[in-house]
């Protein structure tokens, strides 16, 4: 199963992350098929794929998680189809899922300011950090883009970072004046180090999407922000108060990266939850 899953990840330009999480997926299905249904991963029946799917809901796995794994299955036997390994595809004719879509963790712009506000910019890390969030509110780049930034990546004159996304894809975000000019701020103070990433940490090495996790969750907290943010809170933010101050969805789209308009229209549900809340609060037959 390895050696194809590498040759599929590597034909489809997945990232490691994404390649790890294939494989997870798949690991556990091929443990049930063999010691539940007497089959592997490749000869499995239709019914085994329901038997396994029907498994995990009786387990209280959440519909997103198993949306997901029927998901990999189904890219999965597509590739062994297309590669002549087997004429059917059993999971085509299962039941549809409709997959949960969970909205996420809204921070208001005025939560945002405490945050970016909390770092303690005399001491370097707090300089680090305070630049982090700030360049990831002012791209909405994912966590493991902004941990991942090189020297290279960023270009101060044309207020521009260079991305490679998912999919090896390239796009390049603008970024506002305030970004940058704590940009500036961090790059003077780090201009003696030999190190290429643009947010070492202290091995050295790219900080960890695990440790930018950390800093933020100390920061939210020394902030009064609650319930805690994920680390894709700011990315969040960012599409959802361009999108509340009239942005284009299109243009969202593309500063975020998202292969399809329908991953990022969530945050129009979001922008739509506002507006029905201000008339609530503010329409004199509202909370009727």
């Amino acid at each position: 199963m390895e050696g194809l899953l590498q040759r599929m990840g590597m034909l489809r330009g997945w990232s490691p992350q994404t390649l790890s999480a294939y494989r997870s997926d798949l690991k556990h299905a091929a443990s049930f098929l063999h010691s539940n249904r007497g089959h592997s991963i490749f000869d499995a029946s239709q019914d085994d794929i329901a038997s396994y799917l029907a498994t995990l809901r009786k387990a209280g796995l959440k519909e997103s998680s198993i949306y997901r794994r029927r998901s990999s299955l189904s890219t999965w036997y597509g590739y062994l189809q297309q590669e002549g390994w087997r004429e059917d595809h059993p999971v085509h004719n299962l039941p549809n899922m409709h997959r949960g879509r969970k909205l996420p963790k809204e921070l208001s712009e005025k939560e945002v300011e405490l945050l970016l506000a909390t770092p303690e910019v005399g001491q370097a890390t707090g300089l680090r950090d305070r630049c982090m969030l700030e360049l990831m509110y002012a791209t909405g780049l994912r966590v493991s883009e902004l941990t991942g930034l090189t020297l290279s990546n960023i270009d101060l004159q044309a207020g521009i970072v260079r991305i490679v996304g998912k999919g090896d894809k390239e796009r390049m975000v603008p970024f506002g004046e305030e970004a940058g000019n704590w940009l500036k701020k961090w790059l003077q103070k780090r201009a003696s180090t030999a190190n290429t990433h643009l947010f070492p940490g202290r091995s050295g090495k790219a900080m960890s999407r695990q440790n930018f996790w950390q800093r933020i969750k100390l920061y939210a907290n020394r902030a009064g922000i609650s319930p805690l943010p994920s680390p894709h809170t700011l990315r969040h933010a960012f599409a959802t108060h361009l999108l509340n101050h009239g942005a284009d969805l299109r243009a969202v789209q593309m500063l975020l990266g998202h292969a399809h308009i329908t991953t990022t229209e969530i945050y129009t549900h979001v922008s739509r939850a506002r507006l029905h809340e201000l008339v609530n609060s503010a329409h004199p037959l509202g909370h009727k």
